[in-house]
């Protein structure tokens, strides 16, 4: 079955912050069935969700809320009820799987916070980078992570599951496939042997050349086909991109939908 195709709005982030009602208004005239906000640029979240309604978008899932920590999740679950979200995002930093230690932490801590949107109705799902999919004496780290938050769900960015070209992006989708409940999609061509720590536009420097949809080595075809039915949608995120980004998001839409790999309004 083909998935929805919907578009990560942090990747239009410095137009959002100028106009970001412009920015909804030309997501659905290019054709995306679903936004995934990135925070919500002084809407208030029922306006955002009219607006989007207006426009024909939906919505299912969300970065605003991020849960972070069991203490302070009452505003994430607020926010997601009048988003209509029945699942709440959470993700972490490079230190935080950086050692064994680390990494039972880091689970402890999605564990407490599991159990409260539980009792809640809330489900946890976790966003990745590349670090997660770093090997720690040959294990990789996210499925030693896997083991120690049960019940814990997935949204796969597939291109950073590659940790920059390492590992197979098929095989990792494969690994978490059960628990995964959508898909991040990026392209680009990944470079090997990252050594410096440099920030570009805020991020740190991977050394990772970020493209259109369809025109790097993301084998996205092969994702697709290998995507669980556990999948809602599968959503287009370019944290930055070696061409205007507006144009990027178009073309990666065109790219997805005229090759059959997903389905839009248009």
């Amino acid at each position: 079955m083909v998935k929805p195709i919907g578009i990560q709005l942090y990747s239009l982030r410095d137009l959002a912050s100028n106009d970001f009602p412009a920015v909804l208004k030309k997501v659905a005239d290019i054709g995306y069935k679903y936004v995934e906000p990135a925070g919500f640029w002084n809407l208030r979240p029922t306006e955002f969700m009219k607006m989007i309604s207006d426009l024909g978008l939906g919505i299912v899932s969300s970065h605003s809320p991020w849960a972070r920590s069991p203490k302070s999740l009452g505003e994430a679950m607020e926010i997601a009820s009048i988003i209509g979200l029945d699942s709440i995002v959470c993700g972490y930093g490079p230190d935080d799987f950086k050692d064994m230690d680390a990494i039972k932490k880091t689970a402890d801590n999605t564990n407490a916070m599991m159990a409260v949107l539980k009792r809640n109705g809330f489900t946890l799902y976790q966003h990745n980078h590349d670090f997660e999919f770093q090997r720690l004496d040959g294990k990789l780290k996210y499925e030693i992570y896997k083991k120690l938050t049960p019940g814990l769900k997935y949204q796969i960015d597939c291109f950073w599951s590659t940790n920059l070209g390492t590992e197979d992006a098929v095989e990792m989708l494969k690994i978490f496939a059960a628990d995964t409940i959508s898909l991040h999609m990026k392209d680009g061509v990944c470079k090997q042997n990252v050594g410096g720590k440099e920030m570009v536009n805020g991020l740190l420097d991977r050394k990772v050349d970020l493209m259109p949809l369809g025109t790097g080595t993301l084998p996205i075809k092969d994702l697709v086909a290998n995507a669980p039915a556990s999948a809602k949608a599968i959503i287009v995120e370019l944290d930055y991109c070696n061409i205007d980004m507006l144009t990027a998001v178009e073309q990666s839409y065109r790219y997805m939908t005229q090759n059959g790999l997903a389905v839009g309004n248009k």
